[in-house]
């Protein structure tokens, strides 16, 4: 039996485990944190994805988390209505495209795997390859030797970092930060996303159905000089400093995340790599192929690089090069397309000039009205639909 480490818990890595477990390895996930990390932003899970969920048996679990947005309203600095939008088309999603709270989807998935060995509050120090294995070092336990180690582990991947080098030579930055955190629910109208758009920078916050809280999206120009990530003060006060000076509710809601627990704050960046995998250590996900927050597609991309990675095993026999080659030849274009989205769809979302936004809103409440509207609305959303299934996903062998 092959025994595989998995460093992350977030979404890529349970997904992982799932289908290698699934077909005969043994797979262990390694995740830093000292417990699951709950809630979390809304991310879409949509295309080939769902294909992904469909052939867990997990579909329907996760349509029962749906956040049941609306509705988006974008406010001006008086907090004056400026136009609306069905929540739906503004994040790019239709049919049977389902949007969860991040932290809920990945709950499922490690529900999902009841038989595997979860390693929490724990990390990899030092990755020492050998011929038949790879030795493990890790923060608290002790170490171990598997046969295969998987990055799973994010945009800052400590994998790839011990394996392929520093981040430096692989992280693509797109000019802007996101923060993100859990604000009082009093900011928010359950069920919408209040959006208020301002020149180089946009703030959102929004409650879905039934949440006590709400949370809160800060976008803007990355600063001249990044905060250090463990910095959480640094961070608060790059944060406040990138929005001095706004109207609408912004000063409150920057006030709730100085208190907020769960500050995320990060810039905008890709990953671009020309190879995902040394002797017997690979990535996948965002360790090795990140679109940024940008492309909406990110959890997708984890979900199928999971299914990807686990099919290429499961044809090589568990053959590290074989699997690995497999892995890469499919899902690279699928990865491209992915990644293209990110631009484009940033420029959308942070708008530079105040003519920009109120041709964007002007636009927005014109629509509906307009004639040939589906036929805009198809040409709006074709762009993520293409990308979402631009692979074709293998039948792997019954388990």
């Amino acid at each position: 039996m092959t025994d595989v480490l998995i460093s992350g818990a977030g979404v890529a890595g349970p997904a992982l485990a799932w289908w290698l477990r699934r077909h005969g390895f043994r797979p262990t996930v390694v995740e830093r944190a000292p417990a699951l990390r709950h809630g979390g932003y809304k991310v879409d899970v949509r295309g080939a994805a769902l294909t992904v969920l469909d052939r867990m048996g997990l579909r329907e679990r996760v349509a029962r988390h749906d956040t049941g947005m609306r509705l988006a309203r974008f406010v001006d600095a008086g907090g004056r209505q400026l136009a609306t939008m069905d929540a739906a088309l503004f994040g790019g999603r239709e049919g049977d495209d389902l949007e969860i709270l991040r932290g809920d989807l990945a709950r499922i998935l490690v529900d999902a795997t009841p038989d595997v060995e979860y390693l929490l509050d724990d990390s990899i120090t030092v990755l020492t390859p050998a011929a038949d294995g790879v030795e493990v070092a890790f923060a608290r336990g002790r170490s171990r030797r598997f046969d295969l180690v998987i990055g799973a582990d994010g945009l800052h991947s400590a994998v790839r970092r011990l394996a392929f080098g520093p981040e430096s030579a692989y992280l693509r930055p797109l000019g802007h930060h996101i923060a993100i955190c859990t604000v009082p629910a009093r900011y928010a109208e359950e069920r919408v996303e209040l959006m208020h758009p301002a020149p180089g920078r946009t703030v959102g916050v929004y409650r879905t159905a039934g949440a006590p809280d709400a949370r809160a999206i800060f976008l803007f120009p990355s600063p001249a000089e990044e905060p250090d990530r463990r910095d959480v003060h640094a961070q608060r006060a790059a944060l406040t400093r990138a929005f001095a000076g706004a109207g609408w509710q912004v000063p409150e809601l920057l006030a709730a995340a100085a208190d907020a627990p769960d500050l995320y704050f990060d810039s905008m960046s890709q990953v671009r790599m020309e190879g995902w995998s040394t002797g017997r250590i690979g990535l996948v996900g965002d360790a090795a192929y990140a679109a940024s927050p940008a492309s909406g597609q990110g959890t997708s991309l984890g979900l199928v690089g999971a299914y990807a990675l686990a099919s290429s095993l499961v044809e090589a026999g568990g053959d590290p090069a074989a699997g690995f080659a497999g892995y890469e030849r499919r899902m690279r274009p699928f990865v491209a397309a992915n990644q293209q989205l990110a631009e484009r769809n940033l420029k959308g979302m942070v708008l530079g000039s105040a003519a920009a936004i109120r041709f964007q809103t002007l636009m927005l409440r014109m629509m509906p009205h307009l004639p040939g509207r589906e036929r805009m609305i198809r040409r709006i959303t074709e762009p993520i639909r293409a990308a979402a299934g631009a692979i074709t996903l293998p039948e792997l062998p019954a388990a």
